[in-house]
């Protein structure tokens, strides 16, 4: 299965908050989205992504600065590892594990059009797997 696949099961928004947005506001949106990673850019650049573990690191961090004071390009993950629409799935899932990582932006063009989660690529790997067991099932009873 490739990304392309994956993302038209989902979602098509990619929720992005400024570099210079406080962490506060960004933790607020995440909660209100209910997601927990987002896309952070800068004068319309992607620069980064903010993640609930970013959160923990920047409480333990950043000592007594409150949220509101910290804006979020102090503590995003400026490294992005991104995937293409035309990964595959396995592959994706094997960087994500190797990478430790729990959300995947993917880019064409330069531009986030998606983001994959762990989650994401668990529930289509069980997909995957339940229809293969269904057709041997049925293929064994036939």
């Amino acid at each position: 299965m490739k990304v392309k696949s994956l993302l038209e099961t989902k979602s098509k928004e990619v929720v992005s908050i400024d570099a210079n947005d406080s962490v506060e506001d960004t933790i607020r949106l995440m909660h209100s989205k209910k997601i927990s990673a987002v896309i952070v850019n800068d004068k319309k650049k992607t620069v980064g992504i903010f993640t609930e573990r970013d959160v923990v690191r920047c409480y333990v961090s950043k000592g007594k600065r409150k949220f509101r004071d910290i804006q979020v390009k102090e503590a995003m993950t400026t490294n992005l590892i991104a995937a293409k629409k035309d990964d595959d799935i396995s592959d994706i899932m094997s960087t994500m594990v190797e990478k430790n990582i729990r959300h995947l932006p993917v880019v064409e063009k330069g531009k986030v059009i998606g983001m994959l989660s762990v989650r994401d690529i668990i529930q289509a790997q069980v997909s995957k797997l339940t229809s293969e067991i269904d057709h041997l099932k049925h293929y064994i009873s036939s």
